[in-house]
This record gives structure tokens, sequence and C-alpha cells, in this order.
């Protein structure tokens, strides 16, 4: 019977998962979908303004060389207007003069005859139609109609759609994940050499395998690369995985998106727990400052609110500046007395994990370690044999020290202004690194019992985290070398049950 149901549940299970899948597969397509719809209206709008601009160019061309062959047949018009004019005048003056030496033919008075054909001859010699020229100025011929479009008639009709770029392809075994950050590496199918530039799309998310249509953050784009490949760096690994998609890009259209790839980038992400701070602790998610005053004021709020809930009147809402929800780590009471601490929200109970901390430069003494859960509320980091930590005190004189089961180990090297924590729960191993030059400051080796959480002290001053980060590579490396030597930490190495 309990067979069955398990071998039921596991059906159930890849069913339900299977379900999921198709469900996303079918959001993609509906999305697909109305991409297809968008994009062809919007391809269509495009042609229609590119056509538009040629039309514009050609009606343009068309009024130019309209307005040139009109001025010619102006131009032209006129001359022969004027030439048409001198020879009418040329004629009506010779027909008059003809008329004139035909009546002089019939003058008998040899004087007066001779007297008519000398002003005859006279008016002939002066007559304009002997110096007007009898050939037309200008042809009839328009030269402005000397236009071959044969040319651009067979570019018109070759005129085709710019080809498309093909969709790249990113090599997964070639993308690197390290140092919070990513570099995506692609190529593409066939050399193209029209391609412009490329465009390199991302997105956070928790989901493993194909990007999720629905919700999933928008996109963020990096545009105008000119190689094959990117680097994104300086981020913050707060989620599991990345989603990555290129396309390739020429002088007017861009390509389809490659196949999305999703890579790993998961790092251990956790804010401060305001429930179990010290109450002269000011916590706000990644940030924590002493507070001289906090604890007066908080005790008071408890004292009114015991007494108004004593009177019967509902207590006010009690307003925190941490948004986490004390059921994470469960019911505990706030440390008190001179403990000034306050752990992590997220316990840690495998894997490699790294995390830095800044102190403000006025701090005056603070710590930073691991502690079991069960640390006591009394209990100061580094004095009890379930907590580990660095210390350091700017009170008078500066001491940096290495702290566990109330032994301390001075640290003979500068207090840095970062301090990198490096935890390997399961190699039993915690480091804590100059953040800044990665320099080994100190090492723990134990063998954890218990889950872990990250635990801070403060005293007249603040401190601010950094989570969401990778181990750096440098950390990895030291660690490789630092696990072959005994190390200067062995006084204070333990096995802790």
């Amino acid at each position: 019977m309990d067979a069955q149901k398990e071998a039921l549940q596991r059906i159930i299970s890849t069913l339900a998962n299977k379900n999921d899948e198709i469900q996303n597969f079918i959001d993609t397509l509906n999305h697909t979908l109305k991409g297809v719809q968008a994009n062809s209206s919007n391809v269509i709008a495009e042609l229609d303004e590119e056509f538009d601009g040629l039309y514009s160019i050609l009606d343009e061309m068309k009024e130019s060389m309209t307005n040139s062959i009109k001025q010619e047949q102006a131009h032209k018009s006129q001359e022969l207007q004027n030439q048409l004019s001198q020879c009418s005048n040329a004629l009506e003056n010779s027909e008059e003069l003809l008329e004139y030496a035909a009546r002089s033919l019939d003058i008998k008075d040899p004087e007066e005859f001779s007297k008519a054909a000398r002003q005859i001859k006279d008016r002939v010699t002066m007559a304009s139609a002997f110096r007007i020229s009898l050939k037309p100025k200008v042809s009839d011929n328009m030269t402005h109609l000397m236009v071959d479009f044969s040319q651009e008639r067979q570019m018109l009709q070759a005129l085709k759609f710019l080809p498309v770029p093909k969709a790249p392809e990113i090599d997964p075994g070639e993308c690197l994940v390290a140092d919070n950050a990513v570099t995506v590496v692609w190529r593409m199918p066939e050399e193209d050499n029209k391609i412009d530039h490329f465009v390199l799309e991302y997105r956070k998310t928790n989901f493993d395998g194909l990007p999720r249509v629905k919700d999933e953050t928008c996109w963020d784009l990096i545009d105008y690369i000119k190689g094959t490949e990117y680097t994104l760096s300086g981020l913050k690994f707060d989620s599991k995985y990345m989603n990555f998609r290129v396309r390739a890009c020429n002088k007017a259209v861009a390509g389809e998106y490659s196949d999305p790839v999703t890579l790993e980038t998961k790092a251990l992400v956790f804010n401060l727990d305001n429930t179990s701070s010290h109450l002269n602790l000011k916590v706000e998610d990644s940030y924590v400052e002493w507070d001289s005053t906090g604890g007066k004021g908080q005790e008071n709020k408890i004292k009114g609110k015991e007494n108004k809930g004593r009177s019967g009147t509902p207590s006010p809402k009690r307003t925190s500046v941490s948004s986490r929800s004390p059921l994470i780590r469960g019911s505990r009471d706030r440390f008190t007395g001179e403990s000034y601490t306050v752990l992590g929200d997220t316990a840690i109970e495998s894997g490699q994990h790294y995390w830095e901390v800044r102190a403000q430069k006025d701090c005056k003494s603070y710590s930073v370690g691991v502690a079991y859960k069960n640390l006591g509320k009394f209990d100061q980091l580094g004095k009890t044999n379930t907590s580990w930590c660095i210390h350091v005190n700017n009170w008078l004189q500066t001491t940096f020290a290495a702290k566990h089961n109330n032994k301390a180990k001075a640290l003979d090297v500068p207090v840095p202004d970062r301090i990198g924590v490096y935890c390997d729960f399961d190699g039993g191993q915690l480091s804590f690194y100059n953040a800044s030059s990665k320099q080994l400051l100190h090492t723990f080796k134990t063998k954890f019992a218990q889950p872990l959480l990250p635990g801070f002290m403060v005293w007249c001053g603040g401190l601010a985290l950094s989570t969401g980060l990778q181990v750096p590579s440098a950390v990895k490396m030291l660690q490789k070398s630092e696990n072959g030597l005994s190390g200067s930490a062995s006084s204070l190495t333990n096995v802790t049950q």
C-alpha cells in the first residue's frame, strides 16, 4: 500500500511538472502569436512609410523636372515669338517698299524716275528684310526630355526585402559565471558580413529551464555590442538563475532571438533578523547601527504596551524597521545585556558561501562571524563554543583578534575597510579575508554540527552587509592552498559536536 502511494505520488508530481511545462509553453505560444500580429502591423507600417518616402522623392523629382521643361518651353517660346515679330515687321516693310517700287515704274519723267530709283535703292540697302536671319534661333526639341529611366526602372523592379539576420547561437560551454559576473559567448550559424551589431537581453529568475512568460521581470537590454561576447559585471546574485538571449542586427532590421539559455547564478542572500537584535541596535535589512537610546526607548514602549494591555485598551502597533517576518527563524528572545548582537535571517546548512561587511570609520567595536541558532541571549560572539568570529576594538587602542570558545588570537595584520567571510559548511571551514586585496586574515577549522547563522556585534558605530555574492575566484584558490597547510589558527581549531 505504502509503495503504491509513493509511486502514485511520483506520478502525480511528474504529471504536475509536465502540466506546468505545457502551461508555460501555451503562454509562450500566445505571447508569440500576439508578437506576430503586432510585429506584422509594425512592419507593414514601416513599409508604407518607406514607400511613402520613395513616392515623395519621385514627386519632388517630377516637380523639379516639370519646372525645367516649363522653363525651357517659356524660353524657346519667347525666342521664337521675338523672331516671329521681327520677321513680320521686316515683311511688312518689304511689302511696302515693293509696292512703292512698282508704282515708280509708271513714272514718265526721267528726273523723277531717277530720284525714285535712288530712294528705292537706299531703302532696300537699309531694309531689315535683308538683315534678319531666316533660321530659327531654337529648335522645337526639348533637351530636358533626354532622361533615361531604364536603369532606375530595373532597380525598382529588383527591389526586395533586406535579408533578416539569422538567430545567433549561445554556447553554454563557453559562458562563464564567476565573481558576480557573467560572460555570455555566442556565434552565428553562418558568416554574415552585413551584421552591424548584436543586442543582448537578460533577466533574473528562480526557475530553471526555458524562460517563463508570466510572473517574470522584464528583460534588461544591452545594445550595440560589436563582438560575439559580453561580460555583465557587478551583479548581485539574488536569484538562482539568469536567462539570456541574443539577436543580430544589420543597418535596417533586427533578426530573431537566439534560443534562450539559463545559467545558474545562485548565492547566499540574507538580511539581518530584527526580531533577534539587541534593543540598542537599529536594524534595516542589510544595515545595523548602534543606538544608545534605543534600549530605553524600546523598554518604555514595551512597558506602555503592557500597561495598556492590562487596562483593556488596545496597544498601538509597533513600527519595525525590518520587513522580514519573525517566523523565518522561529521565536527566540532578543539579545540583551552586553551582547549587542544581531543574527542573519537565513540558515546555512550546506555548501560554500561568501559575504562581506563594511564598518563605519568611527565604529568603536564590532565582531563578524557565525553562530548556531541556540546562541544565548546574553552570549557574545566568540565567547562560546557555538560561535566563531573576528573582533575589532577601536576603543582607546586598536586590537584585532579571532575569537572562539572564549579564546582569542591576536591578528598581526591591518584592519581592512571591508571584511570578507567564507564559510564552507561541509568542509568545516570558516575563513576571513581582506575583501579588497583577498588577503587571508584567519581560518577556523571545525566540524559544524548544526546549521549556522551569520552573526554581527556592533557598539558605537554601524555595519553594512553585502550579500548575494559568489565565492570569489581568488578566495577559491587561496582555500585550495590553505587546506594543505596547518595555518596560524591551530590554537583555535576545534571539533564541535
